[in-house]
């Protein structure tokens, strides 16, 4: 291969999205599913995001937090989901290469912002539950604010790489993505030149991430199951631990369908290729559409307000 051809290859223009490969005919279809789910998540963490700011009661560090979870999950979907639906409505498949790195890049650091805002409710739950005399003067608004920025820095640096080595790659076989995203891994499978580089950091980034945060969700959640178990009567340990089911609820949304799509990713190799894809588009999408749900049902203080709001509309 000439100098110039390998340096053509190494940026190409555009990259081919696919979509869910084998399911060309049924995309029509299945984008209603698509599109409920990412009109669900929109007016869910809408909604979530207006209750938390015109409600004075609810301004505290849980519901600050809650209110980064939803940008988050608004943010995370719409990183997505408008180039999936162009792609099964419109058959709009090309996706240049400036702008898929750029997907890359959004997709996997609001993932794991997603992470470490759980992290950061374990430790709101930990602080309320085992230390709650302290919990005004531990988790003030500034150290509200400097865990934000802690979080999103952490998931912007651990991801920056993720582009940077994709875009080192040289592409010379083909630009044809399996995918209905610019997912990391299905990028730089394209690539003719060594990828090993990329393999290994994205294993490190999972571990350092998604083990390191599971770790500390979990010691978080011992101590608080000691706090509670050493209340002394039934209903009071009852109504503390209700105090954690939303937050635990929003952690299964996030991890199991990742544990799931990770493990079928690595070692599933005789799993269908669209049911691979179908599954990370659902370990994406579920959060955003779950998290509203699973606040607004368990959370007291956010139905009144809903009740008020519809009330008031009503009357």
């Amino acid at each position: 291969m000439s100098e110039s051809n390998a340096t053509d290859s190494t940026s190409p223009s555009t990259f081919i999205l696919l979509g869910i490969p084998g399911w060309e005919a049924a995309h029509f279809w299945i984008s209603f599913p698509f599109c409920a789910m990412y009109i669900t998540a929109l007016l869910g963490n809408i909604t979530i995001l207006y209750i938390v700011k015109t409600e004075p009661s609810l301004h505290v560090p849980m519901y600050y937090f809650l209110c980064m979870l939803a940008v988050t999950d608004l943010a995370l979907c719409t990183s997505i989901l408008p180039k999936t639906l162009s792609i099964f409505w419109f058959n709009s498949r090309e996706i240049d290469f400036a702008a898929c790195l750029t997907q890359m890049f959004f997709l996997h650091c609001f993932t794991a912002m997603e992470s470490g805002i759980l992290v950061a409710m374990a430790l709101d739950r930990y602080v309320a539950i085992c230390d709650p005399l302290r919990h005004s003067t531990i988790l003030t608004n500034a150290a509200v604010s400097k865990i934000s920025l802690a979080i999103a820095l952490r998931s912007a640096l651990l991801t920056l790489p993720y582009p940077i080595l994709a875009r080192q790659l040289r592409y010379c076989r083909t630009t044809i993505i399996l995918h209905s995203y610019c997912q990391n891994m299905a990028v730089v499978s394209l690539a003719c030149s060594d990828i090993r580089l990329s393999n290994y950091y994205a294993l490190f980034v999972v571990f350092f991430v998604t083990a390191l945060d599971v770790a500390f969700i979990t010691s978080s959640y011992t101590q608080i199951l000691r706090a509670i178990f050493s209340l002394p009567t039934k209903d009071a340990r009852l109504k503390t631990f209700g105090t954690c089911g939303s937050h635990l609820c929003a952690i299964l949304a996030f991890y199991i369908p990742a544990l799931f799509s990770f493990l079928t990713y690595r070692f599933g190799s005789n799993v269908p290729q669209y049911f691979h894809i179908l599954l990370s588009n659902i370990y994406l999408l579920a959060p955003p559409v779950l998290n509203p749900v699973i606040y607004g049902v368990r959370t007291r203080q956010i139905q009144d307000r809903l009740l008020r709001l519809f009330t008031h509309k009503g009357t």
